[in-house]
C-alpha cells in the first residue's frame, strides 16, 4: 500500500472535544430532536448512533417516533411543535420517511436556526456565502478531511495566484456534492463536478489534485481514474456481498486498486462517516449560538 490512509477518527475526536468544551460554558446543555416517520430499519439504526454520540458529548438526545403510517400534516405538525419549544436546539428529519411524506417540504418547515441537517434553503444559501454554519453535516466532512489532508486551500486571492489545486467531484447531491464543491470552490480551487450525464469522468478525475467521489455507487471509481498522488475522499457506503457470500462495506472507489496510485485516501469505513456524525454535533452547537443560548 502507497498511499497514507486519510482516517477521521482523529478529526472526530478533535471535533468532538471541542463541543465538549463549548456544552460546558452553556447554562444548559442543549437538545437534539429527530423525528422517524418510517420502519426503515436502517433509519432506526442511524438514530441509535446519533443518541450515542450525543451522549458522548452532553447533548440530551429525543427521538420522535412516528411510524411509518405518517402523513404530512402528521410529519410537518411534530415539526412546529419542535420549532416552538425553547428547549429543542436542533432539529433533523431522519431519512427516509413513510411513502406519500414530502421530505423536502418537511424539511423546509424546520426553522432554519434548529436545522442541523443542514438542508434548509437558508442553509444552503449560507453555502453559497462559503460558510460552514448549519452546512450540511457530510459536505463539512470532506471540507475538514480535505483540509488535514494538506491540500491547497487560500483564504485570500492574493495568496492563491497560480497555486489553487484542481478538484473533481464525483457526484452533484444537494447534502454532498453540490455544497462540497462550493465550500472548496470558497477557497479558491478550480471545481469540475461530474455526474450520471459526464460523457468521459476520467477525462475529468485524472486531472483532479482532489477526488471526491459520493454516488452511492460501488466500484464507480477504479485506480485508472486517479491521477498519480492525488488525495482521495470516498463519501460512497455500500453494503455488498463478497465472494464467499459475505456482506461487507465498501465505497464508490476501488481501494485496492486506488491506494496504489493516490497520495491519500479516504478508507470505508473508518473515513467520512465518523466525521460527518460529529459535524452534527458541531452544528447542535452552532444552532445554539445562533439561537443565543
Amino acid at each position: 500500500m502507497s498511499a497514507r490512509l486519510l482516517e477521521g477518527a482523529p478529526i472526530a475526536d478533535r471535533i468532538k472535544d471541542d463541543v465538549k468544551a463549548a456544552i460546558a460554558e452553556m447554562a444548559t446543555p442543549p437538545k437534539l430532536a429527530a423525528i422517524l416517520a418510517t420502519d426503515n430499519k436502517g433509519a432506526a439504526f442511524y438514530a441509535k448512533a446519533q443518541k450515542k454520540a450525543c451522549e458522548e458529548v452532553g447533548i440530551a438526545y429525543e427521538l420522535v417516533e412516528l411510524g411509518a403510517e405518517a402523513d404530512q400534516a402528521t410529519v410537518e405538525g411534530n415539526i412546529g411543535q419542535l420549532n416552538a419549544d425553547a428547549n429543542v436546539t436542533g432539529i433533523i428529519l431522519l431519512m427516509p420517511v413513510a411513502e406519500g411524506v414530502d421530505s423536502r417540504a418537511c424539511q423546509r418547515a424546520i426553522d432554519p436556526d434548529k436545522d442541523v441537517d443542514g438542508v434548509h434553503p437558508a442553509n444552503l444559501g449560507r453555502v453559497v456565502q462559503g460558510s460552514t454554519t448549519l452546512a450540511p453535516c457530510t459536505a463539512q466532512a470532506v471540507f475538514e478531511l480535505a483540509k488535514a489532508s494538506g491540500v491547497a486551500l487560500f483564504d485570500e486571492p492574493m495568496q492563491c495566484v497560480g497555486k489553487g489545486i484542481e478538484v473533481c467531484v464525483v457526484g452533484h447531491s444537494e447534502i454532498v456534492g453540490k455544497p462540497s464543491a462550493l465550500l472548496l470552490l470558497d477557497k479558491f480551487c478550480t471545481i469540475t463536478v461530474c455526474h450520471i450525464g459526464t460523457r468521459d469522468l476520467k477525462a475529468h478525475s485524472t486531472k483532479a489534485d482532489l477526488l471526491v467521489v459520493a454516488v452511492g455507487k460501488a466500484g464507480l471509481v477504479k485506480g485508472e481514474h486517479v491521477k498519480p498522488g492525488a488525495v482521495v475522499i470516498d463519501v460512497g457506503i455500500n453494503r455488498i456481498k463478497d465472494d464467499e457470500g459475505k456482506t461487507k462495506t465498501v465505497g464508490d472507489v476501488v481501494f485496492d486498486e486506488a491506494v496504489e496510485i493516490a497520495s491519500q485516501i479516504t478508507p470505508v469505513p473508518g473515513g467520512v462517516g465518523a466525521v460527518t456524525t460529529a459535524m452534527l454535533l458541531k452544528n447542535v452547537i452552532d444552532a445554539a449560538r445562533l439561537q443565543g443560548k
